[in-house]
């Protein structure tokens, strides 16, 4: 069975950081472009990051570039994102996205139907 199971997620104060993990079981990242997306309350779901399926290519979206970064850890068939400077906007459930796509120097953010395979989410609350 392929699963995405995010971690990582809980509550932080204004400007402190967290990293979400998202580990891959019954198949491997190798092969897959990656994403983060989110959903705060009472919002659709946004793309947040993604990376390319040979880690030559990223992209974030304008509300977290310069904070959030995205990146893989093919021995450990993972995928981070690593979050600094988080603010009270920020807080939103996060998923982790994967696609077997054959390009290897390309992701996008802004076609949700682009990924195939979905992780259950994890909650990210910044509050003071």
């Amino acid at each position: 069975q392929l699963q995405l199971v995010e971690s990582g997620g809980g509550l932080v104060q204004p400007g402190g950081s967290l990293r979400l993990a998202c580990v891959a079981s019954g198949f491997t990242l190798d092969q897959h472009a990656l994403g983060w997306f989110r959903r705060a309350p009472g919002k659709e779901r946004e793309g947040v990051a993604c990376i390319s399926r040979n880690g030559t290519a990223t992209n974030t979206a304008d509300s977290v570039k310069g904070r959030f970064t995205i990146s893989r850890d093919r021995a450990k068939n993972t995928v981070y994102l690593q979050m600094n400077s988080l603010r009270p906007e920020d807080t939103a459930v996060y998923f982790c996205a994967a696609n077997a796509m054959p390009i290897a120097g390309y992701c996008t953010i802004g076609i949700e139907p682009w990924y195939t395979s979905w992780g259950q989410g994890t909650q990210v609350t910044v509050s003071s």
